[in-house]
């Protein structure tokens, strides 16, 4: 109802699936984006109804996939929204509703990680945390496609067994969930002592006095431990945003030349308005699309809960803020 008119460079796209991701509230405050009501729902896939008048990427009836700016004051939980079209790319006629817009953000996370801060190759070692998670997965397919060899944590034995049954297979899955495994210790013997060249962790524990009451909080290697299985020149990409390194922690990493970077999921959003839409025209629109490539020729398998109807959005949503799912959640329409 009162639907704004169409603007030039808008692009109408009826959506069929849109996922549902964690929400920064931390990340919005500090950018002075947090309001009352946040819009739920970035990853859209869908069909284009209408296109502005300078669209010259689209048109009526194309399959798009995309994500919404940060700033987006709308949700992607619509049955019709208004999209500048640099934020969407075409979907693949192989690739499905759910997957392409359960996978799209995991996918420029991993490639981020992978690509811009690390440049994973052949013959490099990488270690992903958590390898059963969604961001994980695609992070593995992607490290092994490009020729790396790749060690993964398990957070259960469900886990262990989801990494267990890859294919490719892993190089090796490190079951941490009775908190007795030293992942430092098994990375060593894994490469020989060398260490890794890359690690891509899923938080860490800052101090050894760290409550571990809670079962996400026992299986987190400590900042120690990957300082120690990094390799020289290696490089450690890290999700903590609040990381402390101590000097004789900095000290360890210079002895090895080896560097700390960290990922941001919203950092192609972060640069003044005009960078970065030239950012993601540049930058975002060909990792996209190559993320669909990878879909349509299954090098990328996502982990994707059941397809959920736009009944049980709120308490998927719920679930997803509170990180108790386990599985991307993506609504359909």
């Amino acid at each position: 109802e009162n639907f704004p008119p169409i603007g030039d460079n808008d692009v109408k796209v009826q959506v069929r699936a849109c996922a549902l991701s964690w929400i920064d509230t931390e990340l919005l405050s500090e950018i002075k984006l947090q309001k009352e009501l946040i819009p739920v729902g970035r990853e859209i896939s869908g069909v284009v109804l209408e296109v502005g008048r300078k669209v010259t990427f689209f048109q009526t009836d194309d399959e798009v996939v995309g994500i919404l700016p940060l700033d987006s004051e709308e949700s992607g939980l619509c049955e019709v929204i208004l999209v500048r079209e640099h934020y969407l790319v075409r979907k693949p006629e192989k690739v499905c509703w759910v997957e392409a817009a359960g996978t799209v953000r995991d996918g420029v996370r991993a490639y981020t990680a992978l690509h811009y801060l690390s440049q994973v190759s052949l013959g490099k070692t990488v270690l992903v945390m958590d390898g059963a998670s969604p961001f994980s997965t695609i992070a593995i397919q992607l490290a092994q496609h490009r020729g790396a060899k790749v060690i993964s944590t398990a957070y259960s034995t469900e886990d262990k067994q989801y990494l267990e049954r890859l294919r490719p297979p892993v190089a090796r899955v490190i079951d941490v969930s009775n908190g007795k495994i030293d992942v430092a210790e098994s990375c060593l013997e894994e490469t020989g002592g060398l260490g890794v060249d890359i690690v891509l962790d899923a938080g860490v524990k800052l101090y050894s006095t760290e409550d571990e009451s809670t079962s996400k909080s026992r299986v987190l290697p400590h900042k120690h431990d990957i300082i120690t299985l990094l390799g020289i020149g290696g490089h450690w990409i890290t999700t903590e945003k609040h990381l402390q390194l101590d000097p004789p922690d900095s000290n360890s990493l210079f002895l090895k030349g080896a560097t700390v970077s960290f990922l941001n999921d919203e950092v192609w959003n972060l640069s003044n308005i005009q960078q970065g839409k030239y950012l993601y025209i540049l930058l975002i629109i060909p990792i996209l699309e190559d993320i669909m490539e990878k879909l349509s020729s299954s090098v990328f398998r996502p982990q994707l809960d059941e397809p959920i109807p736009l009944y049980e959005a709120k308490v998927s949503m719920e679930m997803v803020q509170k990180n108790q799912a386990r599985k991307r959640h993506v609504i359909q329409f």
